[in-house]
Parts: structure tokens; C-alpha cells; sequence
């Protein structure tokens, strides 16, 4: 009972903070449209934050009102279907990497599959990982299966930015995409078993060559 009332004060304090914050930086239809959206997402409990601060965003960037509401609304949808994905004891962090994981072309059985295979919590780092790996030219489907492929042969967080890092540099220096992340995870993997056996790491793998 004490925890239904707190949460009905605190709840009502964080939408007057919410709204004060998209007062003065959107016009009148904007910020109703976009309170709306925000609204309906509290409700399925998805965060707000993430979705006020898109919107403040385009105003920062002097996007139009329909532009604004629909990144909002598309925004909403993405951390709607990671919540869908990760369970309801999700954190807000995962839930923001895991809409940035989706936006990139991650799959909902995919988040589904990282929860089960990656079990140092948070997944924050990995589906991070994922969605650069996508942003550097890495096709999703390849992205998505070198992170599970790691998730499973069990690295951590700093394996798993380090791996991202390696990627990073071999596309610089004109590795294609797709084969530099290959690469990598079998590298990665092999260093793993031979550590688990006491034989030392092996060595780099070759760097692909351009097409």
C-alpha cells in the first residue's frame, strides 16, 4: 500500500518534470503530440526520458513539428518492442541500447537470444556492440551473429569493446565490413578455447583484403 501511494506521487512529479522540460521548446501541437506518445509509453512502462529527449533533440536541430512527433512515436515503438524482448526486469539503459539494437536491424529473437546466452547482466555493452558493429558497415544478420557468437564462447564487456575496436580498425584500413568482423570472432574465439586450455593466445588474424 505505502509503495502504491509513493509511486502515485512520484509519478505524477516525474510527468510535471517531463513536461516542463518540452515547455518553451516546442509549439503547443507538438508538445500535446508528444506528450500523448510519452504518456501511452509510461502506461506500458517503457521509459520516458529517452522519448522527451528525442524530442528536445529536434528541437535542437530545428526539425519540424510532424518530424518530431514521428521520430517519437518510432522511438516509442523500438523501446516498446525491446521491452517485449528482454522481459520486464529490463533496466531503462538496456532498454535504450536494446530500440538502438532493433533500429539498426537487430531482431526481436535475436535480443531474446543475447538475454540467454550473454549471462553477465547488463546487456547494455553487447547490443552497444552490435548496433556500432551496423553503423560501420557490418550487415546486421553478420553483426548479430559475431555478438552471439562471442556471448557465447563467454567474453566480457571489455573483450566484447575490444572486439568492436579490432572491427573498427581493420574496416579503416580497407577491410571489407562483413569479412573483418568474421574474422575477428574466429580469432576471438580461438584465443578463448586457448586460454581455456593453457595454450597461449594465437596469433592476429590475417587482416582481409579489399575485393
Amino acid at each position: 500500500r505505502v509503495a502504491a501511494v509513493l509511486g502515485g506521487v512520484l509519478l505524477p512529479a516525474a510527468a510535471r518534470a517531463q513536461a516542463e522540460r518540452l515547455a518553451g521548446r516546442l509549439d503547443e501541437r507538438t508538445r500535446v503530440a508528444v506528450a500523448a506518445v510519452v504518456d501511452s509509453a509510461r502506461a506500458a512502462g517503457v521509459p520516458a526520458d529517452p522519448l522527451v529527449n528525442k524530442a528536445l533533440e529536434g528541437a535542437s536541430k530545428g526539425a519540424d513539428g510532424a518530424r518530431i512527433v514521428t521520430a517519437v512515436r518510432a522511438l516509442a515503438g523500438d523501446l516498446t518492442r525491446a521491452r517485449a524482448a528482454l522481459g520486464g526486469s529490463a533496466t531503462d539503459a538496456e532498454l535504450v541500447a536494446g530500440a538502438a539494437a532493433l533500429r539498426a536491424g537487430a531482431t526481436p529473437a535475436f535480443v531474446e537470444r543475447l538475454r540467454g546466452e550473454y549471462p553477465r547482466a547488463p546487456l547494455v555493452v553487447p547490443l552497444a556492440v552490435m548496433a556500432d558493429l551496423v553503423a560501420r558497415g557490418v550487415p546486421a544478420d553478420t553483426a548479430a551473429r559475431s555478438v552471439l557468437a562471442l556471448a557465447r564462447a563467454g567474453v566480457r564487456e571489455a573483450e566484447l569493446v575490444a572486439f568492436r575496436q579490432s572491427v573498427e580498425r581493420d574496416i579503416a584500413l580497407g577491410a571489407p565490413a562483413g569479412a573483418a568482423a568474421a574474422l575477428r570472432v574466429n580469432a576471438a574465439e580461438r584465443d578463448l578455447a586457448n586460454t581455456l586450455s593453457g595454450q597461449p593466445p594465437s596469433s592476429q588474424p590475417p587482416r582481409p583484403r579489399k575485393p
